[in-house]
């Protein structure tokens, strides 16, 4: 059997993939190393991921966000939105009014979930429209021709037109395709443990900036701490008790004695990214293309961005209708957003460094997301409300993540874009426009209806990944030979 893709690793960012390329009708492999997806590490306190924006409309749009995201505890006073580095910043001094084209959507509130969560959802729904995942099984060896792709695993040999590498870090696709790895070496040591303590009150909670590093407790015998001073420390299974109560005593300075080790893990502020996402047949995706340090958060929707914009592509590619390039613009639109997770990354670093530089550039940074423009900044970075494709023209709209309109009916937009293809939403029920998509009716959804707030717009051609792609203004009659020109670059030749 020739799969249509195999994907290589069932973490989230490969199983929301298998999930996306399913929705398109094509058969998909996924080979994971490990026999179990159980981890302590993904369960709670270690476990937890907060959701950016995108994420959550990827969500969404793909009626996957009641299965995932965890029911919001009680706010406190204080309600913060996320940090920098550490440094807090409030949702009630963020100016939503500077977001254009906002509407109310589930991606208006903060949401997270524990790891374990979003993989048992995401393999319910891979394994309820039929993705095959063979576990206990990784990608030992690969090679490709112009036609398709030969991948060797444990001892078992897959035929697949494409390869797509979304296993990780240490990504065995990466390495064997040759891919170049670029980046930055680490500076420090992180390590995230469960310990129990013999007297608690030897070590305070929150956290704290030391000479030699930061630790920080949210409840007793909950830590993560970060050692500047003794390099890069990256072998969580070389890691003792005694070895995490030294390197405690090491930045806190306190006499702390731990009379158990109940979990541990190790990180590093290790930056690479790759230079190219593809190579022939093989791409990759999430942690495979790019690594940073844990720091924010960021790297999980980072590389659940990566699978959504790259399912409806390379699913057009398998089915010989995408026109030329867009498959290549799966790197064009995610390679500068991974450049840009990465910088955000290492500025966190440096601001954490523990020297005397850091610390006064840790106030000043204090001070600036304290203002209220300060916070709108770091909030649209952070929850990703920035992101922006370069897809040409001068609509403001273009490149960003589409509204979520409500029709007269009380349908969302999101709802509309639940079976994964395109959207040309036309708010005046144009018999010209109607026509135009019925021309690629497999590949887009026409929908004629007023909704409740137009927000000064007459009609949008929606992507599959649910961003705009065109764009008219009510106040205007809407250009139908623009928006044939943009469908035919998006969704190739119409059918006959």
């Amino acid at each position: 059997m020739i799969y249509d893709v195999v994907i290589a690793g069932a973490g989230p960012v490969g199983l929301f993939l298998a999930c996306e390329l399913r929705l398109a009708g094509l058969s998909v492999l996924v080979l994971e190393q490990a026999a179990s997806p159980d981890s302590p590490l993904k369960r709670l306190p270690f476990g937890m991921r907060g959701l950016s924006v995108p994420t959550i409309e990827a969500f969404y749009r793909r009626g996957l966000l009641n299965d995932i995201a965890m029911p919001q505890r009680a706010q406190p006073a204080r309600r913060q939105a996320g940090h920098f580095a550490g440094i807090p910043f409030d949702f009630d001094n963020i100016d939503t009014s500077k977001w254009a084209y906002r509407l109310p959507s589930p991606a208006d509130t903060n949401m997270a979930a524990d790891m374990a969560r979003i993989e048992s959802a995401l393999a319910a729904r891979a394994d309820s429209t039929g993705v095959e995942i063979k576990r206990g099984l990784g990608v030992e060896d690969f090679d490709q021709t112009d036609e398709e792709v030969t991948i060797r695993a444990g001892g078992e040999t897959f035929h697949a037109r494409w390869l797509v590498g979304c296993d990780g870090g240490r990504s065995v696709v990466r390495k064997v395709g040759g891919f170049e790895f670029a980046g930055t070496d680490p500076e420090f040591t992180g390590y995230s443990v469960q310990v129990e303590l013999a007297d608690p009150d030897t070590l305070s909670l929150g956290r704290h900036y030391t000479p030699t590093g930061m630790y920080f407790q949210s409840q007793p015998g909950i830590i993560a701490m970060v050692a500047f001073d003794g390099g890069a420390f990256h072998r969580t299974e070389l890691i003792t008790l005694e070895h995490v109560q030294a390197v405690l005593r090491h930045i806190s300075g306190a006499d702390v004695t731990l009379t158990a080790l109940r979990l541990a893990t190790t990180w590093t502020d290790r930056t690479y990214q790759a230079t190219a996402y593809r190579k022939g047949r093989v791409l990759l995706a999430g942690d495979a293309a790019h690594i940073h340090s844990p720091l924010g958060g960021q790297g999980l929707n980072l590389g659940l961005g990566d699978a959504m914009n790259l399912g409806w592509k390379l699913a057009a590619t398998v089915r010989g209708d995408a026109p030329d390039g867009l498959l290549d613009s799966y790197a064009s639109e995610r390679h500068p957003v991974g450049a840009q997770v990465l910088d955000w990354s290492r500025a966190q670093v440096a601001l954490m460094r523990p020297s005397r530089s850091s610390r006064a550039l840790e106030a000043i940074v204090r001070d600036l997301i304290d203002t209220r423009d300060g916070a709108t900044y770091f909030a649209e970075r952070v929850w990703g409300v920035s992101l922006r494709y370069d897809l040409g023209g001068n609509h403001a709209l273009v490149g960003r993540s589409a509204p979520d309109f409500e029709l007269i009916d009380g349908t969302k937009l999101g709802e509309l874009l639940a079976n994964g293809k395109g959207l040309l939403l036309d708010f005046d029920a144009r018999p010209a426009l109607e026509q135009l998509a019925n021309c690629w009716s497999d590949r887009i959804t026409y929908v004629g209806s007023e909704v409740k707030n137009r927000l000064g717009l007459s009609a949008l051609l929606v992507r599959p990944d649910g961003f705009v792609a065109w764009a008219s203004n009510e106040d205007v009659s809407p250009d139908h030979d623009e928006a044939a020109q943009i469908a035919l670059r998006l969704f190739g030749e119409p059918r006959e």
